[in-house]
């Protein structure tokens, strides 16, 4: 995933099963940033029971369904990451950090009534995976067992067990420059 390995933001990283790392095994995970120092991504197939809490329940009308708060890794869980599909048209956000095509990261601290008006679709999740050369500054990914996609991919939705059902190859032509995801700790 590092040295001359093309970058793999936007896009999705599959496990191939089995995996021993339970946090791992079935993963699907849409690479949020990546460059010669490391990678991060929010697994997108794992909806967890839990529903955003105050103040962020005001959220929870933008959130696809299903409406709960997504398990995206292993890293710093108390921290919030929501990404968004912009709607077409939108133009520059402070609340909004592009990632790739319509795909953004959404300033959960934002007044999502002001939001609204350039995101449709909102999925929040808890915690991130991470992966840097110093492995001890994150949850390392294991070689074997993953796959990637051969295009930046874009998020739209419905059924998160069914990753097919939620991301689909984009246009490499969709990948505007690369900031760091916004978070948020709960």
């Amino acid at each position: 995933m590092f040295g001359i390995a093309p970058a793999t933001k936007g896009r999705l990283l599959v496990a191939t099963p089995p995996l021993d790392d339970p946090n791992f095994d079935r993963a699907v995970i849409y690479i949020l940033e990546h460059h010669n120092d490391g990678a991060v991504g929010v697994v997108i197939n794992r909806p967890s029971d839990e529903a955003l809490d105050e103040p962020l329940d005001r959220w929870i009308d933008l959130q696809t369904a299903p409406s709960s708060i997504f398990d995206g890794g292993p890293v710093e869980d108390s921290a919030l990451i929501a990404l968004a599909h912009a709607k077409s048209g939108t133009g520059h956000d402070e609340n909004l950090t592009p990632i790739v095509g319509d795909i953004v990261s959404a300033d959960l601290t934002a007044d999502p009534a002001i939001v609204a008006a350039a995101v449709d679709r909102v999925r929040v999740f808890r915690g991130y995976a991470g992966w840097a050369r110093d492995s001890s500054k994150a949850k390392s990914m294991p070689a074997p067992g993953w796959c990637s996609t051969p295009r930046p991919a874009t998020c739209s939705a419905p059924n998160p067990m069914n990753y097919g059902g939620m991301c689909s190859a984009a246009s490499p032509a969709d990948s505007p420059g690369s900031p760091t995801p916004r978070t948020t700790s709960a």
